[in-house]
């Protein structure tokens, strides 16, 4: 008979690291349109204070 698992049970299996995720906005000024853009990504860190030495 098959065990019958929930998601639950699922994620307290498996281990998490110590991360944090933070959302990044670069803005990039683009030549061809002569405007500013600004992209957006997750990043994940240990600590906010790595932020400081990124580069993006």
């Amino acid at each position: 008979m098959a065990k019958k698992q929930s998601f639950a049970d699922k994620s307290k299996t498996k281990d998490k690291a110590d991360m944090v995720s933070i959302k990044c906005v670069v803005s990039v000024f683009d030549e061809g349109t002569q405007s500013w853009k600004f992209r957006e990504k997750m990043v994940r860190v240990k600590s906010a204070s790595d932020l400081a030495d990124m580069k993006f």
